[in-house]
């Protein structure tokens, strides 16, 4: 893999084997061995997944190259390429890009010539978010096959429904949408099921946020907990195994009840938490691929964490 931009580019065997390093990495982090330096390029707000790949990083013994958009030259105009460029050129090993577009990838995969992860592309990809719910389920369930997964709130402008429904369903999961009409999208090639549904039937109910910074209607939302939301009086219905996700920020009493958000079938801060251990697989394995660390190492190190 060249540079890391979607989970559609690899194989169920790839899925499966950063899920295991990211389990063996919990317990047995095992810094770099070399000075490796990571620009964090995040033209987006972020809590979550910025601070995680800062973690991801430190437990990894990298050095930071932090970004701070209103404080560079994107202020005076720089491209995004450009600064990429600048990046790679003053030393960076890596760079972790959150931007926008939902195409920024293809304007920088070919010119760059350092590995790049892709840590939020607009409505389009959000993989390394996938990655993580992926191993959020492959640690409650074992399987993803058969699973019974809704995917409820703003469809239309999620970057993770998209991501998420994919890979879940490449790995045999079935999977089905839950939107208010102005959040469904019709591009999309899975069932809409109303809340009411969902929660009967999911084995996984897992909830997003209304995205109000991508689109101009703020709307009124007064009722939409009740209508379309994960109310406590749902949830009551749901199976007595099913788990509740979300990718956050959440917005408590919006998309899910507020006394739900940690409730016991809630798995949000173990979500956050995988977020670390799957980043750091997948920044060790991309680096690995691009040879910036002694393969033999790599092979006779990751043998051992996987043995533990």
């Amino acid at each position: 893999m060249k540079h890391f931009t979607s989970v559609n580019q690899l194989t169920k065997e790839e899925v499966y084997s950063l899920l295991e390093m990211a389990e063996a990495l919990k317990g047995n982090p095992l810094p770099l061995q070399k000075q490796l330096f990571v620009a964090n390029l995040f033209y987006e707000p972020s809590t979550r997944t910025k601070m995680s790949f800062t973690v991801a990083e430190r437990k990894l013994g990298m050095e930071i190259l932090d970004f701070h958009q209103d404080s560079s030259s994107a202020a005076k105009g720089e491209t995004l390429y450009d600064t990429a460029k600048t990046f790679e050129s003053i030393g960076a090993d890596m760079l972790v890009i959150r931007h926008a577009s939902d195409s920024w990838m293809q304007e920088l995969q070919n010119g760059i010539s350092i590995p790049i992860l892709n840590a939020g592309a607009g409505k389009a990809e959000h993989p390394t978010q996938c990655m993580l719910d992926l191993l959020t389920i492959y640690q409650e369930f074992g399987s993803f096959r058969g699973l019974q997964i809704t995917i409820a709130g703003d469809i239309k402008h999620s970057r993770v429904a998209k991501s998420n429904a994919d890979a879940l369903s490449r790995l045999g999961a079935i999977v089905s949408f839950s939107a208010a009409p102005e959040f469904m999208e019709a591009s999309h090639p899975y069932p809409y099921i109303s809340m009411d549904e969902a929660a009967r039937s999911s084995d996984i109910v897992m909830l997003l946020r209304i995205q109000h910074e991508r689109h101009c209607d703020e709307g009124d939302y007064v009722d939409y907990l009740e209508r379309y939301g994960l109310t406590k009086e749902r949830e009551k219905q749901m199976l007595p195994h099913a788990i509740i996700m979300h990718p956050a920020p959440v917005n408590r009493n919006v998309e899910i009840d507020a006394s739900l958000v940690e409730c016991e079938r809630s798995r949000i801060f173990k979500q956050m938490k995988n977020g670390v251990y799957i980043r750091m697989a997948i920044i060790k394995k991309t680096l690995g691929e691009w040879g910036k660390l002694n393969e033999t190492t790599i092979e006779k190190r990751q043998k051992a964490i996987i043995s533990i």
